[in-house]
């Protein structure tokens, strides 16, 4: 690939009536319990530090934008990956207004301080319609950037876990995005994990289905961004890894917990918890098991 590549710039409904009882938890499934690399995302950076997740093993998933200007930072008790806000990003402002010097200051930060930490997302772009129609560049473009995140941060901090991501839309777009890698000199499979981005908003649909398995099919271990319970159901036993808030908005919905006093649930460990052995134990038995020895 040409040397441009390194030298890109740095780049609910409110009408619901009432709220269903909130489900009652589970428990756990067994006590060797289904993937420890099933994220839970959280709002609070306070719950790294707290026991009850590394008690049960359950990994974390926190945003680069919930952490950012934090005088001092908790001390993890259990693994975590972050998140770097991206989809908030290009939202909001079209482009990265976070540099790629200042976002790997900060993950260096997070990885002395916090501690326990599994993997960061690079500064990628994702390709769904609305975000194109807010940066004005097209699906291409998009790559590209990815792809360049990647390398930049490399250079920046090569002993942190950086998170390579595909980006695309149609099936041909992430072949493609694998071979813009692979011509930048990264072979996919040799890397742990490799994120998949711009397919949460559709991960049941057949297309999303196909795109997952031609790209595990290939040897790319893949981790899933933002996937609900319908996703997981159907494409689980491929990933190697995924994060999930969608307890977080299921929470809303929904009456808090007995013996909570707070008027929702959306920020309850207890309900997050919960939401999570449930959500596992919904998985295909076949799915779990290959889950477990992935």
């Amino acid at each position: 690939m040409s040397s441009t590549l390194f030298d890109l710039p740095a780049a609910v409904d409110s009408t619901v009536s009432a709220k269903r009882p909130a489900a009652a938890d589970p428990g756990r499934h067994r006590p060797d319990e289904i993937d420890r690399w099933t994220y839970l995302g959280a709002h609070q950076p306070s719950w790294l530090a707290r026991p009850e997740f590394a008690e049960q093993g359950i990994p974390l998933c926190v945003s680069h934008t919930r952490l950012s200007g934090r005088s001092s930072l908790p001390r993890a008790t259990t693994s975590w990956m972050l998140d770097s806000g991206g989809f908030t990003e290009l939202s909001r402002h079209g482009r990265w207004t976070v540099s790629p010097y200042a976002y790997a200051k900060a993950a260096r930060r997070y990885h002395d301080e916090i501690g326990e930490l599994d993997m960061c997302a690079v500064q990628d772009w994702m390709c769904e319609d609305e975000i194109l129609r807010q940066t004005g560049l097209t699906v291409y473009d998009h790559q590209i950037r990815t792809i360049a995140s990647y390398i930049n941060l490399l250079c920046l901090d090569d002993e942190l876990p950086w998170l390579p991501v595909l980006q695309g839309f149609t099936l041909d777009d992430y072949l493609r995005c694998v071979d813009l890698y692979d011509r930048a000199g990264i072979d996919l499979t040799l890397e742990t994990v490799v994120g998949i981005g711009s397919v949460c908003r559709r991960q049941s649909t057949k297309e999303a289905v196909r795109i997952i398995e031609t790209l595990s099919s290939m040897g790319i271990r893949l981790h899933g961004f933002g996937f609900k319970v319908t996703g997981l159901r159907a494409v689980a036993h491929l990933l190697y890894s995924s994060d999930s808030l969608a307890w977080s908005f299921n929470a809303t919905h929904r009456q808090p917990l007995p013996g909570c006093a707070h008027a929702s649930c959306s920020n309850c460990p207890r309900y997050a918890i919960g939401w999570r052995n449930r959500m596992l134990n919904s998985l295909p038995e076949d799915q779990q098991l290959t889950t477990l020895i992935a």
